[in-house]
């Protein structure tokens, strides 16, 4: 439908996206790892990481030589390998222009920890609706998912670059694109639930993300953009001078040293 390649979202509270980048360059460094391995050693790098529900649920065991990792891990483990490179450079972009500001409301450490409880949601929620299947999910869409609800919920307000039809360049309101990304995901789940596909895995995220941003975000960090927040960067420090910050209403507040505030209109 559209994929995005810029927003209008500065960093508040943190200077570098750290977490972000991690995250894109081990899902990188994987993806190399597993193409430049033979078809049958990819395939089997596949089978060992990926999540299968008939293993995870216990409906069926891995041929010996198989298991890379212990069973539970792979509710985390499928999230960082890919069937190609379209695959993994859609799930990068996405995380690439949300992830930072989602990590930035959070802290690197709280980012972490919810990009990967989004991945074990989109596993368990695909697996609860598959339990039988067979066939190994991979991908970082679950917790790319899971981002994507956090940001349209602390960011719909803000002007996303996407191109619509992959084709034409608009500047929209994140909420717009970003709502009818996720009404598809419900959508699609309804209707073609044995897709290749895993809209389970998406939604999973989904809701795991739009949950835990309410309590894994910053004390203070508001949602749905109801205040102008300064970031650190362009903040006065205290021997500079009173900082000045904007109010929701759109008007200059001055903080004074002695705590009492000044509005400018």
């Amino acid at each position: 439908m559209f994929i995005p390649f810029h927003d209008a979202n500065t960093l508040k509270y943190i200077k570098v996206q750290w977490v972000t980048l991690l995250l894109i360059a081990l899902n990188v460094a994987v993806w190399l790892f597993t193409s430049l391995e033979s078809e049958q050693a990819a395939q089997a790098t596949t089978v060992g990481l990926g999540y299968i529900p008939a293993i995870a649920f216990g409906d069926a065991v891995l041929a010996q030589g198989l298991e890379i990792v212990p069973e539970p891990l792979t509710y985390l483990t499928y999230a960082f390998v890919h069937s190609g490179f379209w695959h993994l450079a859609s799930n990068m972009i996405f995380l690439w222009v949300f992830g930072d500001n989602v990590e930035d409301a959070m802290g690197h450490l709280r980012f972490l920890i919810f990009y990967l409880l989004c991945a074990a949601a989109g596993a368990l929620c695909h697996g609860l609706l598959s339990m039988t299947s067979q066939a190994p999910l991979v991908g970082a869409s679950g917790a790319i998912s899971g981002v994507i609800a956090a940001y349209v919920l602390l960011h719909p307000r803000v002007k996303v670059w996407v191109l619509v039809f992959f084709r034409v360049p608009l500047p929209l309101p994140a909420f717009v694109p970003l709502l009818l990304w996720i009404g598809q995901q419900f959508f699609m789940l309804a209707v073609a639930p044995d897709g290749d596909v895993s809209w389970g895995a998406h939604v999973g995220g989904i809701l795991a993300g739009a949950l835990s941003i309410l309590v894994l975000r910053r004390p203070g960090v508001p949602l749905f953009d109801r205040e102008i927040v300064t970031p650190r960067a362009v903040r006065s420090d205290p021997g500079t001078g009173p900082a000045i910050t904007v109010d929701a209403a759109g008007r200059k507040v001055q903080r004074l040293p002695w705590g009492r505030r000044r509005q400018e209109y």
